[in-house]
């Protein structure tokens, strides 16, 4: 419970919810037991009915008593039913108020963890797969729900309703109480255990599910490769495999689940036994009436769902404190991007690096050492570098994805420190190298990051990207539907796409990340030629393994395992004979035309 106590706070709020559950529920128990006071009264009534019936009937007025005898027992009926009408009322309240406020405080959870979500840094979802945090978003929040709500009213329920029933019991027969309610603990435990097992088993499902879900996922999402290498057929017994294993654990639960009804039939069965046999007893020996016998079978059918339930309730609470654990354990994760001064301001991009250093925290990789640079308002800077050399995580960097383990980053002649993350990255357009474009319309897709666009905005950028031409031939143009990862385009169509995302918010700096890779050289020369004039008076950062995409740049460095090898322009790194001009070679020598760039 320490940790459900994390939860008070939403309970707090709808504290006007919870009252009234906690109210309807009193009222709709003390309904419950009315009803068994009147078979008990009618009973009784019945019994010495009869036993007057004989004499009045013989002194000739039976048929009239026989009428008012029946007139008495349908009021009795009649009581009874409304008893059950009130009831069945007041249990639709109580549903309305405590189901509906578990139901809220799960909207309210879901927000409140997504939004948590929304402001961790790149480190965390580094270190956390994208299963296992829809799972706690999804599956976790359920399950603690299921503690507000379900648990919550049957725990009320039996906590209302199991005093009330005893305290009457007691009043009527304190011995015939002992003895009716002798196997309700015994069948408290036993439900408590078969519960406990079908918890254990659903778990177990669950992650069959699981596996079999993200094995179809694989094998629809990688359909090419399988087809590639024929390996349809071996796809298909491994799914086979995996399906096996799902309905094992399936038939292991519906054993157990098959024990769950007879087991409490059983109990309730020995439990009205007990009853009629110690009761016919005492109605022998005149201890109680007939009507007393069927007054406690009714209180211990009351009694047997509240006590079964209280095993059910157990383990809801119980995976509701994993579940809230593992939640719990994601709100505590707190980011280190703070920002110093909260800082809104209007960048002109210059940019300043100093004897920059970087190393991941999750795995203690070094990819950057001993940095520095500097480029002014409106210059380009080329970052040149093989795969693995740092080039992505300078681009991270300078957006403050990450704080830098040593060194200085100035914005304007600012510490990046002292921005808004929200101002900063605003002015910012990125391209980055793994393109991710939504389930979404392209013109949707290209406007992302502004609130109201206009169509000849995002018309223009789709221009500048090299992409409108390829809109157009699409039938829907740019109220064209894109797939999942935007799996309608090509790779080339997706980065240009990307890149008319970035450039439509018109940024003060624009980062290219190794955004052109997908493309040929001549639609890379076309883009960039395109990008010259995005890029006149706007700070601009080139990443790229090709020495083509860095050929506008005014100052190119040569990164190579982390550290700056070579810098200078196109030209002097040329003349310098080294790394540059090894790729500059290698590259040429590859066909790749880098002379078809307009300077």
């Amino acid at each position: 419970m320490k940790e459900l106590s994390r939860i008070n706070k939403y309970l707090i709020k709808y504290k006007g919810l919870l009252s009234l559950g906690i109210l309807f529920t009193v009222i709709s128990n003390i309904f419950v037991i009315i009803p068994a006071q009147l078979v008990r009264i009618a009973i009784d009534y019945v019994v010495e009915s009869f036993a007057l019936f004989a004499p009045l009937n013989k002194g000739g007025i039976g048929e009239l008593a026989r009428e008012y005898f029946l007139e008495s027992v349908f009021v009795f009926g009649i009581l009874i039913l409304i008893m059950a009408l009130l009831r069945g009322f007041f249990l639709f309240l109580i549903r309305q108020t405590l189901i509906i406020m578990s139901r809220k405080i799960e909207y309210d959870m879901k927000n409140e963890l997504f939004e948590h979500f929304q402001f961790l840094p790149l480190s965390f979802y580094r270190k956390n797969s994208t299963g296992d945090l829809m799972a706690r978003i999804s599956e976790d929040v359920s399950r603690v729900r299921m503690y507000l709500g379900p648990a919550i009213m049957y725990g009320l329920n039996l906590l209302i309703l199991f005093p009330l029933v005893i305290s009457y019991m007691i009043s009527v027969n304190l011995e015939l109480t002992l003895y009716s309610l002798l196997p309700l603990p015994i069948l408290s435990l036993s439900i408590y255990y078969v519960n406990n097992q079908i918890n254990l088993r659903s778990e177990k499902i669950q992650q069959s599910l699981s596996q079999l879900s993200t094995f179809v996922q694989e094998a629809f999402s990688g359909i090419r490769v399988l087809k590639a290498f024929v390996r349809e057929q071996d796809s298909a017994e491994e799914f086979t495999k995996a399906s096996e294993e799902y309905k094992h654990q399936s038939i292991e639960l519906t054993r157990v689940n098959a024990l769950f009804f007879p087991l409490i039939m059983a109990l309730v069965g020995i439990s009205t036994i007990i009853t009629v046999y110690v009761g016919g007893m005492m109605v022998i020996q005149g201890e109680i009436g007939y009507g007393v016998i069927a007054e406690f079978i009714l209180y211990v059918n009351m009694l047997t769902w509240p006590v079964a339930s209280l095993g059910w309730v157990t383990s809801i609470v119980q995976r509701a404190e994993v579940s809230q654990r593992r939640i719990n354990e994601l709100l505590d994760q707190k980011t280190d991007l703070v920002s110093e001064k909260n800082l809104n301001a209007t960048l002109e991009g210059a940019l300043q690096v100093s004897h920059l250093s970087f190393v991941y925290p999750d795995s203690g990789i070094q990819a950057l050492r001993d940095v520095s640079f500097s480029i002014e308002a409106g210059q380009t800077l080329g970052i040149i570098g093989t795969t693995g050399s740092g080039k992505s995580t300078l681009a991270n960097l300078l957006m403050r994805m990450y704080d830098p383990t040593s060194g200085d980053i100035l914005v304007d002649n600012r510490p990046i420190q002292h921005y808004a993350l929200a101002s900063l990255r605003s002015q910012i357009g990125v391209v980055p190298q793994d393109v991710f474009l939504f389930s979404d319309s392209i013109a949707n897709n290209i406007a992302f990051g502004l609130d109201n666009p206009s169509l000849e905005r995002i018309t223009q950028a789709a221009k500048d990207a090299d992409v409108y031409q390829n809109i157009l031939d699409f039938p829907n143009g740019f109220d064209t539907l894109l797939g999942e990862r935007g799996i309608t385009l090509s790779g080339g169509q997706k980065q240009r796409v990307s890149i008319a995302r970035a450039i439509v918010k018109e940024p003060k700096i624009l980062i290219l990340d190794d955004c052109l890779s997908a493309v040929d050289t001549k639609t890379e020369n076309a883009i960039l030629n395109s990008l010259k004039k995005i890029m006149e008076n706007r700070t601009s950062i080139i990443i790229s393994h090709r020495v083509s995409s860095a050929k506008l740049a005014d100052q190119i460095i040569v990164l190579d395992e982390g550290r700056i090898v070579e810098r200078g322009d196109h030209a002097s790194l040329l003349a310098q004979k080294g790394v540059y001009a090894a790729l500059f070679e290698k590259q040429t020598q590859g066909g790749e035309s880098i002379e078809e760039i307009k300077i």
